[in-house]
């Protein structure tokens, strides 16, 4: 009964359609002005793209468009370019040499070398030429001394008069035992003098004479006077314990042991064991002179007691210690370490052995009593061990000779010196020069004839082999025995406090 009817831009037939189409493509038009020339152009400018994508729509009218925009720009900046040629230009003119002078007194390079710089000005009539430069009122120097160096000549390269130097000398000579160490620093100062052609004066010094004294020497009213400074020093020995790791040298300088002392340490305890049979685990125990002044300042002295605890083998204490005159190694029971013969009196061959021979000279054979040896002549000759010299002279076909007692029975021989160094009655030392080599007597040429007797009777000297070794006893050993007591009881480590300053020592004046 009812029929439907829709409305749309799809509306019924085809008529309806095809109109709201048509409407749609050609909207209602209204009459505008014109537009003048620089709005078209704006509107162009905007709808057409003068920068395609030359990668896209490729072989369009707009990539071609695109491709002669590209090409143009391309052209326009090889047309614009300035090229690859020179800019000519004209030359800077050359300075004038008054123009250079004036620039070059105001560059940096002379003040480089020394010279001034700034505009200069003509003088005037107030203007003084100076006859010379005026010099300096002090001078402050810095000195020091080297290897086997002394103050005096230290003072005298630094520019200090003789007669300065010799007072000095003569004012602080005292203070400094075994002369000045080297390294040590001098602060100079040196005064006004009245003329060039004298020394300037010393007006101060100062250094550091000992580990426990500073020096001051000042000009006061024309005269040097010293002052002397006492420094505090702790000189309590220093004790290293440790246990052995890798090795003991390494584990004493890990554990504070100074290098000197670690080095001795060894040398004493290879003459006791053998350095490879001690193991990780082991104990070291070391007792070092040691000196510390509150400045800071140390210095290490020589070993003085060495000790090892193994986990197999007895334990090892070694104190040093001076008796008659000789200082060497003891153990804790008081046995003197173990000393051999020189083998060789002399350094040289051997040119003839002892037994029967054919003698160089008398030309019959005959016992030769002793080996000689050949050496340079000159080369000086070393009593074997220790002794007393029971002759020396001229002994016959010997030449100049030399005998030594050594106790027990035993006697050494010297001859064919050249020139002797030793005196009848007088006690020698093992490795102690007693004459040198020469060709005295019956020879043929320089060597040394050496003989060994025992109980009056000669012996081959290469056939024996003998040692000495000193033993303490009585007082001297109970004086040992108290100081490795003392040493054993030290704190290892350095203390803390050290010893009250002493007094100052009155000032000695020199002129």
């Amino acid at each position: 009964m009812f029929q439907e009817n829709q409305f749309g831009t799809q509306q019924g037939g085809a008529t309806a359609s095809l109109w709201l189409a048509d409407s749609l493509k050609h909207p209602s038009r209204t009459v505008d002005r014109p537009l003048d020339w620089r709005a078209r152009l704006k509107d162009w400018a905007e709808d057409v793209d003068l920068v395609p994508d030359l990668g896209q729509r490729v072989g369009s009218l707009t990539w071609f468009r695109g491709l002669a925009t590209c090409f143009g720009l391309c052209a326009t900046a090889l047309y614009l370019s300035p090229g690859f040629q020179p800019v000519p230009g004209a030359p800077e003119p050359l300075l004038e040499q008054a123009q250079f002078d004036e620039v070059r007194s105001q560059m940096i390079t002379p003040l480089a070398m020394g010279a001034d710089s700034g505009h200069r000005m003509g003088s005037t009539d107030a203007v003084q030429p100076l006859r010379q430069t005026p010099e300096r009122p002090q001078i402050e120097l810095n000195a020091q001394i080297g290897s086997s160096d002394t103050l005096p000549r230290a003072l005298s390269r630094a520019g200090v008069s003789a007669g300065d130097v010799a007072i000095v000398n003569a004012l602080v000579g005292g203070d400094m035992s075994g002369g000045a160490k080297a390294g040590t620093r001098l602060d100079i100062v040196l005064g006004r003098r009245a003329s060039r052609d004298r020394p300037r004066p010393l007006d101060h010094l100062a250094f550091r004479a000992r580990l426990d004294l500073g020096v001051e020497i000042n000009r006061v009213g024309g005269a040097l006077q010293v002052k002397r400074i006492p420094i505090r020093v702790d000189d309590t020995p220093l004790r290293i314990q440790g246990v052995v790791g890798d090795s003991v040298y390494n584990s004493a300088r890990a554990a504070g042991a100074p290098p000197k002392a670690a080095q001795a340490f060894l040398r004493v305890i290879a003459q006791q064991v053998d350095l490879g049979s001690i193991r990780p685990g082991d104990r070291y125990d070391i007792v070092t002179e040691y000196r510390r002044a509150e400045t800071g300042d140390v210095e290490v002295g020589d070993l003085l007691y060495a000790g090892l605890r193994r986990s197999r083998g007895k334990p090892i204490d070694m104190l040093k210690w001076t008796t008659g005159g000789r200082t060497e190694w003891f153990e804790a029971s008081g046995v003197g370490e173990r000393r051999g013969v020189l083998t060789q009196p002399v350094a040289g061959r051997i040119s003839s052995g002892y037994g029967q021979r054919r003698h160089p000279i008398l030309g019959y054979t005959r016992m030769h009593a002793g080996v000689d040896f050949a050496a340079r002549y000159g080369s000086p000759i070393y009593a074997v061990t220790d002794g007393r010299v029971s002759f020396a002279g001229r002994h016959g076909g010997h030449g100049n000779y030399v005998r030594l007692e050594h106790g027990g029975g035993l006697a050494t021989g010297y001859g064919h010196m050249s020139r002797i160094a030793a005196v009848s009655g007088q006690r020698v030392r093992r490795g102690q020069v007693i004459g040198y080599v020469g060709s005295t007597g019956l020879s043929t040429g320089p060597h040394l004839h050496y003989e060994l007797y025992r109980n009056g009777r000669t012996v081959n000297p290469l056939s024996v082999t003998f040692t000495t070794t000193s033993q303490l006893a009585g007082r001297d050993l109970a004086n040992f025995r108290a100081r490795l007591a003392q040493l054993k009881a030290l704190h290892p480590g350095l203390r803390e406090s050290f010893a009250q300053k002493a007094p100052l020592a009155p000032a000695a004046t020199g002129k």
